[in-house]
């Protein structure tokens, strides 16, 4: 799919990740998940079970990942969003579009759809 075939989002509150998010996005479409929108942010699905996520915060823009726990995370990239709330959920922060780098990106989302589809 097109990045210019898709709606634009009001990604964050304070709307000023919307170029990193935009470039998140295009990552994730270079793979097979499925966008829909759940809490009024895009989410990535593989038969119809969710597996990544992107959003806007007010210091840093993030993926999470619904079953990160069980990813490998060498590069300890992952972070608990609410320790001692969530169980499985993690986040992968980024303050910079100088941080994101599309290969490593891939693998990880690429792992979380394999572990989903089993």
């Amino acid at each position: 799919m097109n990045l210019e075939d898709k709606p634009k989002h009001i990604w964050d509150k304070v709307n000023h990740w919307s170029t990193e998010l935009e470039i998140l996005q295009t990552i994730i479409y270079k793979t097979n998940l499925i966008e829909t929108i759940k809490w009024g942010t895009p989410v990535y699905t593989s038969n119809g079970k969710n597996v990544v996520g992107i959003t806007g915060f007010k210091n840093h823009f993030a993926l999470w990942f619904y079953k990160g726990v069980d990813l490998k995370d060498n590069n300890k990239v992952l972070v608990n969003a609410q320790e001692g709330v969530t169980k499985s959920l993690r986040q992968w922060r980024f303050t910079s579009k100088s941080e994101i780098d599309e290969k490593l990106i891939l693998e990880y989302i690429e792992e979380a759809i394999s572990l989903e589809n089993k």
